[in-house]
């Protein structure tokens, strides 16, 4: 019995004294990282708001790292092919994501038929910035204000139509939002992106939008559309005449989109301490700073476990509000 189960003991031994190397050459790997070019992979096509801040940070990342940094726009399904993408990539620290609200907070409400879980697929990396959305109604509206803007829509039941760049998007779900906690009636008409729902406002089609503030800007400075109230709990640096929609007459409504880095499951700690601390580097200088503010973000850094944390409540935030305004997907 003694030497049987000293047979066991020993077995058990050189199983551990077997996989001692790949412990090693995995902890060598972290301690070298990087090594090879660095992918971010990006869901939307050039020009946008996470193509932007990856290209910005991927300068940086490779100022401070050494390493090759490439951008690699994979779009298509509303970010969901990008994302699963990286969610079966191999976790070396090698193909990195740049996610948005949408794709690990808000789909998974949406399509029960999502084919990676954002919760479990993915390893929160860094948040980048967050990016509010602001209320612009066409020049025409009869209201100068998120007051008077309530009271004419209360005034005057289903008559307003709201623009969004499509069902279950960011702007949908906070007008959406927004019409719930104001008590109001309006009809949502969905278009296929943001170029068409901007224009409908402009063209009068819609009365109004609430649209990521880069987007409604231009138009505003043009005298396009009339800016009411942004939608986070701090005014816009970029726009600070513009209230909040909180101070202005919905006490405590808050909603903005945010961007961060994330990794496949399983990425090792080691790794994403190394990318988090080369992103704060970059986040504390000047430069950096006065680009996001330009771009209408907010800049923001979160430790790693800050940031999953985040994700976390903004993911139980949006599945309250798809279930209480019965959202769906195209």
């Amino acid at each position: 019995m003694a030497f049987n189960a000293a047979l066991r003991i020993a077995a058990r031994l050189m199983v551990v004294i077997a996989m001692m190397p790949f412990a090693f050459v995995g902890a060598s790997q972290a301690q070298d990282y990087p090594t090879r070019p660095i992918r971010i992979i990006v869901p939307t096509q050039p020009g946008g708001m996470s193509d932007i801040l990856s290209r910005l940070y991927a300068q940086k990342l490779a100022e401070r790292t050494g390493a090759t940094v490439v951008v690699e726009n994979k779009t298509g399904a509303n970010g969901v092919l990008a994302a699963d993408y990286v969610a079966k990539s191999a976790p070396d620290g090698y193909t990195i994501y740049l996610g948005f609200q949408g794709t690990q907070s808000v789909l998974q409400h949406l399509d029960p038929k999502l084919p990676y879980d954002p919760a479990k697929d993915f390893a929160p990396v860094v948040l980048l910035a967050s990016n509010p959305s602001i209320l612009a109604v066409h020049p025409s509206f009869p209201a100068r204000t998120v007051k008077e803007f309530v009271e004419v829509v209360k005034a005057n039941p289903g008559k307003f139509n709201y623009a969004s760049t499509g069902n279950g998007t960011g702007t949908h779900l906070a007008f959406a939002e927004f019409v719930a906690r104001a008590g109001l009636k309006m009809e949502h008409v969905p278009y296929k992106g943001g170029p068409e729902a901007i224009q409908s406002v402009i063209a009068g089609q819609t009365c109004c939008i609430m649209n990521q503030v880069q987007t409604v800007i231009p138009h505003w400075k043009a005298g396009r559309v009339r800016l009411l109230g942004v939608t986070t709990k701090q005014r816009v640096q970029a726009i600070s005449e513009i209230p909040t929609l909180a101070e202005a007459g919905v006490p405590g409504f808050e909603s903005y989109t945010w961007f961060g880095l994330f990794g496949p499951k399983g990425l090792d700690a080691e790794i994403v301490g190394k990318v988090n601390a080369a992103v704060r580097s970059a986040l504390e200088t000047p430069s950096v700073q006065k680009r996001l503010v330009e771009l209408g973000n907010t800049p923001r850094w979160e430790s790693p476990e800050q940031f999953r944390q985040t994700v976390k409540s903004d993911r139980e935030k949006w599945a309250r509000v798809v279930k209480e305004v019965g959202a769906t997907i195209d």
